[in-house]
């Protein structure tokens, strides 16, 4: 019994061993350019993620983009802004999603946003180590809706260190099984009483 319980251990081990190798790989792989699509959605929570959102937008990658778990008010013209980007070109294109506070929630925010507007491929904006667990939580969300995704990497700075990074993909490598796995969010996923304005 004993050696049962030991190498059922140890090839859970393995297995979990491995499957961060493959989620490693999968997270820090670069990404081709996307082609132009339907819309652009940024979820947020990191660095260069809306600014990558808003510059995706002023080139033209998308006619519309979609800024989802903001904060109550924010403003699309100062976001614009802050990316260096004419707030002009934003008037009627940005959607400030309001309601989502997980990447569940941002799921769901983005479901709703798309079928509104009939969107049917989609450009995803989020920070490289989340993106594996985003696309993840989108394709349940979104199975007919053919995805983009634009890893953002954070900007330099004292917390972008190479235990910090180790230190975030583990903690994503296992909140991605636990998607995977069907397992509940634990917080609530929308905010009550917030939506797509």
């Amino acid at each position: 019994m004993a050696r049962f319980l030991l190498v059922s251990l140890l090839l859970l081990g393995l297995g979990l061993a491995l499957g961060f190798a493959w989620f490693l790989g999968r997270a820090t792989c670069p990404m081709p350019s996307p082609p132009p699509a339907d819309g652009i959605v940024v979820l947020t929570g990191g660095s260069n993620r809306i600014e990558t959102g808003m510059r995706l937008l002023a080139h033209g990658r998308a006619p519309r983009l979609l800024i989802s778990g903001v904060l109550p008010g924010t403003n699309a013209a100062f976001l614009a802004r802050e990316a260096g980007v004419d707030p002009a070109l934003t008037l009627g294109r940005v959607t400030l999603g309001q309601s989502a506070i997980s990447t569940r929630g941002n799921a769901q925010e983005a479901a709703a946003w798309v079928r509104q507007h009939g969107v049917r491929t989609l450009i995803v904006v989020t920070a490289y180590y989340h993106m594996p667990r985003a696309l993840a939580e989108l394709r349940r969300a979104l199975p007919h809706t053919t995805l983009y995704p634009v890893p953002v990497r954070p900007a330099p700075g004292p917390d972008n260190t190479i235990i910090r990074r180790i230190e975030l993909l583990g903690g994503e490598y296992f909140k991605y099984l636990a998607v995977r796995l069907g397992l509940p969010d634990p917080r609530t996923d929308l905010r009550k009483g917030a939506g797509l304005p």
